[in-house]
């Protein structure tokens, strides 16, 4: 693969917002020695919500999404977020897996689903390495970057980060069997952003008619973890989408709503992009 993400640039005048997708995508060249079938990997996928949040651009935000898949590595982890049940050999460095990892779902997945192995054997060390460095260091670094750059550019910088989520969590989760919001926001419980843009984004969707549920059962991963530091300027909301609203989940198969999805979230973007104009105004 080339690129492990696509970046689009702002496509109007440029403001500090970054959004990013890191579970959109299905590409990898590698060969494995695979356990769960196609269809099983897709239980992890954020299918089409590079689409969904396609307007960022449009309002002056530049747009990062994943081409490779969330089961070969999952960039919402953090890098030593590993599970020493899936590998052959010794990292070059301590791992420190997160409860996350030891359920399957660390940096490099060990399950697809409740049960189901991804893979047929463990995975070399060395392997597991150049995995890293092949998709999930360049995506960091694209990310890092740019939240670096809008903050020396502007002072202040706010960046979502975007996912989706299964209508019911299962047995990997800590929500088991329990049904799902529409939408959760989420700051770390405070740690990754300000309230205010929390509240941005939270009225907007609940103007719609969502129903949207703060910190629960998200709070928010690796992505707005790193690289959010509110005192300083630099925000990090992590925003969860119920499948249902757009997908047919067993298939997933965009229905009918999907187009009614996209333009409520087009309207969120066009409300974020009009706060962060006038913080950027505020600070000059």
């Amino acid at each position: 693969m080339s690129h492990p993400y696509t970046l689009i640039e702002p496509a109007v005048a440029a403001l500090p917002l970054v959004v990013d997708s890191p579970h959109s995508g299905l590409h990898h060249d590698e060969i494995l020695p695979m356990s769960a079938t196609p269809d099983e990997l897709l239980a992890g996928w954020d299918a089409y919500v590079d689409e969904l949040f396609g307007h960022a651009p449009q309002v002056g935000g530049t747009l990062l999404h994943a081409r490779f898949p969330r089961w070969l590595v999952d960039a919402n982890r953090a890098r030593d977020d590993l599970d020493p049940d899936l590998l052959e050999g010794q990292m070059p460095y301590p791992l420190h897996p997160s409860d996350k990892a030891r359920r399957g779902m660390g940096v490099l997945r060990r399950l697809a689903l409740p049960g189901v192995p991804v893979y047929a054997c463990k995975l070399p060390a060395m392997f597991a390495e150049q995995l890293l460095q092949r998709y999930y260091d360049p995506y960091h670094a694209a990310i890092a970057g740019l939240i670096d750059a809008q903050h020396a550019r502007f002072g202040a910088v706010w960046h979502i980060d975007c996912h989706s989520m299964k209508s019911r969590g299962n047995a990997m989760n800590i929500d088991n069997g329990a049904e799902r919001p529409d939408f959760v926001v989420s700051n770390r419980d405070g740690e990754t952003c300000s309230a205010e843009f929390v509240e941005v984004v939270a009225s907007c969707l609940r103007g719609l008619g969502y129903k949207v549920s703060v910190n629960w059962p998200y709070k928010g991963a690796e992505l707005i973890r790193a690289y959010s530091d509110p005192a300083r300027g630099r925000h990090s909301l992590q925003v969860e989408v119920n499948r249902a609203l757009y997908l047919d989940e067993a298939r997933f198969a965009r229905h009918a709503g999907f187009a009614t999805l996209r333009g409520h979230l087009d309207q969120m973007l066009e409300a974020v992009a009009a706060y962060v104009r006038s913080e950027v105004a505020a600070l000059r």
